[in-house]
């Protein structure tokens, strides 16, 4: 009976024991998750207990202002020079002279070139003496005529034969002159096709003459520009060739016709070729078609992206404000603002993609120029000092 009670209480001992090893395992656990959780929320709160105020965005920004804005048309295209000559040879032979060279400046009806004469000149004194013998003839029967010994028939045919031989006297003095290869225009020469010694055969280029006094340029531009675009307007080109120089010109032809194909019309623009400018260079041209003054305006970099409607963000009280706005003329590098803005709103060019509506942000920039910013002092005075 003893070794029973005995056997009884030493497994009560061993239940009492695994209970109290039991609860002692689980109050670390609890603990220890109790203190993870007021750590998290003491990151969330300031030293003070407050929640932590959100970190600024540094952005950049330039202030709406009134100016002058240009509505244009912007295109480009290849200047022309529309009083072109291809010199060609009007008669055939060996070129025993050659006077003009590439880029050299000339003026209509001088001699360029000479070719081999020997032949022209031959025919030209064949025919010279034919129209002296029948001029001889012709002479003699008038006089015959008058005293009624030959026919009248007779006489005719004389002085038929004799205007016959002066045309062809005629035809071989101009053939004789087609030797001297003459410029048909007034202009520079871009290419010689010849050399002294070459044989020119009939109607073979010999040179090619441009007037660069005048310079054209041809653009083709959409029909929604119909309306707009008209004769005499002004227009600005800038060239790859002369970087950082405009030149002025006007639109000299606007074409009534639309292109069905593309669905655009010719606009010939005029420009003073006395300039450095040449044909073929290639072109940027501005056709300006109307000028607003005193208009407020704003960088095209501060148009929000991916908007259905234009917006930009505004500055105020140190937060950014989303702020619809209705736009006018563009050109080039800034949009003119009809609504949405006042003069002396401060607009973010730099940063607004990290930005958000009501989000806090750190101005660093006014237009341009940097602005400084207050020193970050993290030790507090001691107020006892």
């Amino acid at each position: 009976m003893y070794s029973t009670f005995k056997q009884v209480k030493t497994a009560v001992l061993i239940l009492v024991i695994a209970l109290t090893l039991a609860a002692c395992g689980g109050k670390p656990d609890a603990a220890n998750a109790g203190k993870a959780e007021n750590g998290a929320e003491q990151d969330k709160r300031g030293k003070d207990g407050k929640p932590a105020a959100p970190e600024a965005v540094p952005v950049e920004v330039v202030t709406a202002s009134s100016q002058s804005i240009n509505a244009s048309y912007a295109g480009t295209a290849n200047l022309e020079a529309p009083n072109e000559a291809q010199v060609v040879a009007k008669s055939s032979g060996v070129m025993v002279a050659q006077l003009a060279e590439e880029g050299d400046s000339v003026r209509q009806g001088q001699v360029l070139a000479r070719i081999d004469p020997a032949r022209a000149q031959l025919e030209v004194q064949r025919s010279q003496a034919t129209v002296n013998k029948l001029s001889n003839n012709f002479a003699r029967a008038q006089e015959l005529r008058k005293q009624n010994l030959i026919s009248a028939e007779a006489h005719d045919q004389i002085r038929f034969d004799l205007e016959s031989a002066k045309a062809s006297l005629n035809l071989a003095r101009l053939e004789l002159s087609y030797t001297n290869v003459t410029a048909p225009i007034s202009g520079v020469i871009a290419q010689r096709m010849v050399k002294e010694g070459n044989l020119v055969t009939l109607n073979s280029p010999v040179f090619r003459i441009v007037n660069t006094q005048y310079l054209e340029a041809v653009m083709n531009v959409p029909e929604r520009e119909l309306a707009l675009i008209k004769s005499g307007m002004p227009v600005r080109m800038i060239v790859d060739a002369v970087p950082g120089q405009a030149f002025e010109g006007r639109v000299d032809r606007v074409s009534p016709v639309m292109e069905a194909g593309s669905g655009t019309f010719r606009v010939t623009c005029a420009f003073d070729g006395k300039q450095i400018l040449r044909p073929g260079m290639f072109g940027r041209f501005e056709i300006i078609y109307d000028r607003r003054e005193n208009v407020l305006t704003i960088p095209r970099t501060a148009l929000l992206e991916d908007e259905t409607d234009p917006a930009v963000f505004v500055v105020r009280a140190g937060k950014a404000v989303r702020a619809p706005i209705k736009l006018g003329y563009s050109n080039g590098e800034i949009a003119e603002v009809v609504s949405g803005l006042k003069a002396g709103d401060r607009i973010i060019t730099a940063g607004k993609v990290a930005v958000r509506d009501a989000a806090t942000v750190t101005v660093i920039a006014i237009d341009g120029k940097a602005v400084a910013q207050p020193k970050n002092d993290d030790k507090k005075a001691d107020p006892a000092q």
